[in-house]
This record gives structure tokens, sequence and C-alpha cells, in this order.
């Protein structure tokens, strides 16, 4: 065999780094990249850009693996360690370190090519969002509070979309991506309380892990609360219509479900909550943007 095809990734590891990196979750991230790309673009020109739309969607999946990669490569001693994280490829061996590296950086690769393609702005910018991709594993380590650097790195999707269509800064774009970030941040509040006891014996910060499980729900709730008063103040800044309006009702009777199905002293439905309702919200608000921009005049 030569050393290129060598080189070439077997079908078992690409399924394995997919698995790894879970790929499919790409679909919480990206509809607010979108709704950020095609109200710029309505601000714009009111057209569809569809070269620009492909180059913000492999801008946005190269990122997000390249950080879900990472994450499990600097995390993995301490997934072997808890029982909830220790079926991960890198912890049982279905995918190796060296080869998740060069999954993350191909990964990489593409995000910043795909920024390159963009505009300069773009280009200049993509380093700095690299940078909580990195940190964020590492925050467990020092701070009680790394779910704050998890929704810094979720906030520079709708950004950096925004920025891909205009080349130029956007503060409506900024109260998207804060939206988004405190609404990961705070349902990963929730999501840490299935390992605060594991989180205590191995020394891993989190609020639940300092504060205790009500503490964090309670946190969790504020965070959404909030989330929801900052797509409203965005659907006022971008002067949305009622499909708008009525993707935040759903967006708001989500979170009401979410935090009724989620309490304290019962966690066996944060699966249900994390996979089903945050990707509903995602998806619907998405749907309710680009009905409204349709609506309103925008051009496929």
């Amino acid at each position: 065999m030569s050393s290129a095809s060598a080189a070439i990734p077997q079908p078992g590891r690409t399924k394995a780094f997919l698995r790894l990196v879970m790929i499919e979750h790409s679909v919480f991230a990206l509809p607010f990249a979108y709704i950020a790309a095609l109200s710029a673009m309505f601000q714009l020109d009111r057209n569809i850009h569809w070269g620009r739309l492909l180059l913000v969607t492999v801008a946005m999946v190269g990122l997000r693996t390249f950080a879900m990669a990472a994450n499990r490569i600097i995390d993995r001693e301490i997934d072997a360690r808890n029982p909830r994280t220790a079926h991960r490829e890198l912890v049982t061996g279905a995918m190796s370190v060296k080869h998740a590296w060069t999954g993350a950086l191909v990964a990489l690769v593409l995000f910043i090519g795909a920024a390159a393609l963009l505009n300069p702005l773009c280009l200049a910018l993509a380093p700095i969002a690299v940078i909580p991709m990195v940190v964020y594993p590492y925050g467990k380590r020092f701070t009680n509070f790394p779910q704050a650097i998890l929704g810094l790195a979720q906030a520079m999707g709708p950004i950096g979309g925004w920025l891909a269509i205009t080349g130029e800064w956007s503060w409506e774009a900024v109260i998207l991506g804060l939206a988004v970030g405190v609404w990961i941040g705070g349902f990963d509040l929730i999501y840490a309380c299935q390992d605060v006891e594991t989180d205590r014996e191995i020394g891993v910060m989190s609020v639940p892990a300092r504060f205790g499980i009500p503490a964090a729900i309670w946190g969790a709730r504020v965070c959404h609360t909030i989330t929801t008063v900052l797509f409203v103040w965005y659907a006022l800044a971008t002067g949305a219509g009622a499909f708008f309006w009525l993707g935040l009702v759903i967006v708001a009777a989500a979170f009401l479900y979410e935090h009724s199905i989620v309490r304290p002293h019962d966690l066996s439905r944060v699966n249900r909550a994390f996979f089903s309702t945050n990707g509903f919200i995602g998806i619907s608000l998405f749907v309710c943007a680009l009905l409204d921009l349709l609506v309103r005049g925008l051009t496929v």
C-alpha cells in the first residue's frame, strides 16, 4: 500500500470520528447562523446568495467539528473516570488520539478556508473564533463557570453568519449571538447536573458541583428568561414581522416545557430536553424567521 493511500482515512475511522464529534448536533448551531446570514442578506439587497450560504455552512460545521474533537481529546482522561462518558470513542479505543487530531485539523482547515473565501474580515477574525473553542474544555479545570465560556463560543455563530454576508460588524448579530450563547450556557447548567457526584469526586469544576443542583436549575431558568428577552430585542432591532414573533411564542413555550420536565430531584428526562426540545427550538425559530423574511420580500 502506498503512503498516499495509507493516509486516506478508512471508512471505520471516519464513522468513529463522526460519532466522536456528534456531527448530527450541528443542527443546534446552524439555524441561528442561517437566521443571521439571511437577515443580513435581506438588509443588503433582499436576495439569497446561495454560494455564501454554502460557505457559512462549511465554516460553521468545520468550526463546530474542530471544537468537539478538541473537547473530546482534551477531556479523554476525565471522560474515562465518568461512567456516563466512559463509552466515548477515545476512551474505548474506537478512535485513536492521532486520528482524532487529524480529523480536528482537517475541520479547522475547512473553517479557515471558508472564512478566507467569504471576506477579509472573516479571515482576520477566524483565529479569535477558535480561541474559546479550545479554552472551554480547560475551563472546568480552573473556574466554576465553564458554561460562560461555552456560551461565548456559541455566540460566535450568529455573529460570524452576519459578518460572512456583509463583511461589517453588526450589533443586531451580537444581540442574536448573546441570545444563543446564554441559551446554550443555560442548558449546559442543566446537563452538568448529571455529573455532580463524579465531578466532585475527581475535581471537575462546575456550577452544580460547587453550588448544588437546585441552584444550577434556577440559574438555567434565569438564563432562558434572558434568552427570551434577547430574542425579543433582536426582533425589535431588525423590524421582524408576524412570523418571527410567532417563532418567539413557540420558543417561549418550548422553554416552559423544558423546565417542566427537568427538576432538581428528577433529571431522568434531561436527554429529552437536550436532544428533542433544543433541536426543536432552533429549527422552529429558523423556519419562522425564514417565512418572515420571505413574506417581507427576501427573494430566493
